[in-house]
């Protein structure tokens, strides 16, 4: 049997990178998915890859959140899984980030995952359980140049993970969060950000000398996913290369 056998997910920011890694790995461990995203010629692609189903979701409306838990419970019947992935970064010290910029950071990494929350609440009472998954960062845990709103969204996302992990469990919804570390993927590369981070020392940071691969990640989310992780709600789970062991950047 494989490990997500008979689960129906939503994934958020699914057309490409990390989220696209959720996509192909939670398929492969027997889920049936539904994915959204704002890149459609991203999403048709990969859905026509890979045989999931793709809607486009702006996870700031919520409209658009009420459309695609229903486009997914119209087509499977239920609702299991859902993956809050999608994100955004924009680096920018202080001092040059505009209100307008720090807005649109917080409204996709934080209000766009509340609102999911809020969504499938009613879709995964009534399948009589559901896991809840929210990517957080590193940034969750620590401060960085040029990110504080993408910093200060995801701190805030370990807050609502764990007062969502408490107000859920009464029906058997488990909520956790997962803190990745460098992952190959666009976002990681942002020429702005590559341009003003010193390489090396940045390397020196992890313990495990490498970037990760975005598939790594999935690995641990679709073990949240699953009833393997029946005792795990409210936890943090960093996939971070051990650079949060105490060295800082």
């Amino acid at each position: 049997m494989r490990l997500l056998d008979g689960k129906v997910a939503l994934i958020t920011g699914g057309a490409r990178g990390m989220g696209a890694a959720h996509v192909r790995l939670f398929l492969e461990e027997g889920a049936r998915v539904v994915f959204g995203d704002v890149l459609d010629d991203e999403g048709k692609a990969l859905a026509e890859e890979t045989g999931a189903v793709y809607v486009r979701h702006d996870v700031t409306s919520a409209q658009e959140w009420e459309r695609a838990v229903s486009m997914t419970t119209d087509l499977y019947g239920k609702l299991d899984v859902l993956v809050n992935n999608a994100g955004i970064l924009k680096y920018r010290r202080i001092h040059e980030m505009s209100p307008e910029d720090f807005d649109q950071v917080i409204d996709v990494n934080l209000k766009g995952s509340w609102l999911g929350i809020r969504s499938v609440i009613d879709p995964m009472k009534a399948a009589g359980r559901g896991a809840i998954v929210n990517i957080s960062s590193i940034e969750g845990f620590i401060g960085a140049e040029g990110l504080s709103a993408y910093s200060a969204s995801k701190f805030g996302l370990r807050g609502i993970t764990k007062s969502a992990a408490r107000e859920l469990a009464r029906f058997k919804i488990r909520v956790n969060s997962v803190h990745p570390g460098a992952i190959n993927t666009a976002m990681a590369m942002n020429p702005d950000m590559v341009n003003e981070v010193d390489a090396d020392t940045f390397m020196k940071s992890m313990v495990i000398k490498r970037f990760a691969k975005p598939v790594e990640v999935s690995h641990v989310v679709a073990f949240l996913a699953s009833d393997r992780a029946g005792y795990c709600t409210g936890s943090e789970f960093t996939v971070d290369g051990g650079l949060l062991t105490g060295a800082g950047y």
